[in-house]
């Protein structure tokens, strides 16, 4: 039987800073079982660290909260609302998933990181691209570089770029440094981390086992259910 975990013991006040919630979740695809009775909450703020062997359900996890899939039962909240009820658009620029293989699109580095402020409608802004461009160890000038032309790793950064030019609620990452270079991987981690400190909820999938050793908060998965 598998248990509910809380990562940290809160007063009844405290609940009101729960960014999410997954109560008795169960989720099963061509007939296969992959998640059982899964509950767990987190707060606004935390770094939650999935781990677990290939399979047991962590990546399903990240989908379901991402409302990318629906769970067969059980209900996710977010900020106490079921995400079923919310405006999907809405809720997936508040909670962002980005994927372990970078999914970039159109010609140029240019289409992926004006896409955020186009579906906004909002000017875009040349000085914060820059910036973070930067802060990831590329040049301004790498705007115009083809997606075709990019390594593994400038795929990644450019990826998360763009999904933290409008900082979300929520940043799902699933495996985001798997395959990286260590020169890359660390690249990767420091803005991450600094999306952390900006107040930013995390949920990272990890099979790293630095990234392991780094975790504060740990949720291990095994054979569809959490266990302490």
């Amino acid at each position: 039987m598998f248990k509910e975990i809380n990562l940290r013991n809160h007063s009844s006040l405290h609940k009101l800073f729960y960014s999410l919630e997954l109560k008795h979740i169960q989720y099963s695809a061509d007939k296969k079982q992959i998640l059982q009775d899964v509950s767990f909450k987190v707060n606004k703020g935390d770094f939650l660290t999935l781990i677990g062997p290939s399979g047991a359900g962590k990546s399903t996890i990240l989908r379901l909260i991402a409302n990318l899939i629906s769970a067969n039962s059980g209900d996710i909240l977010y900020q106490e609302k079921n995400i079923s009820s919310l405006n999907p658009v809405q809720y997936r620029r508040e909670v962002s998933y980005c994927f372990q293989q970078p999914s970039l699109f159109g010609q140029t580095v240019r289409d992926n990181l004006i896409f955020p402020y186009e579906i906004r409608k909002v000017d875009v802004n040349d000085k914060q691209i820059a910036d973070l461009l930067n802060q990831v160890d590329l040049s301004a000038d790498f705007l115009d570089k083809k997606i075709t032309a990019l390594s593994g790793g400038e795929k990644q950064r450019v990826a998360l770029i763009r999904n933290i030019i409008f900082l979300p609620k929520i940043l799902l990452l699933d495996e985001v440094t798997t395959g990286l270079d260590n020169q890359s991987k660390d690249i990767v981690h420091n803005l991450i981390k600094d999306v952390s400190e900006k107040g930013v909820t995390i949920i990272q999938v990890t099979h790293d086992q630095s990234e392991i050793d780094e975790a504060s908060n740990i949720l291990r998965v095994k054979k569809g259910g959490i266990i302490e």
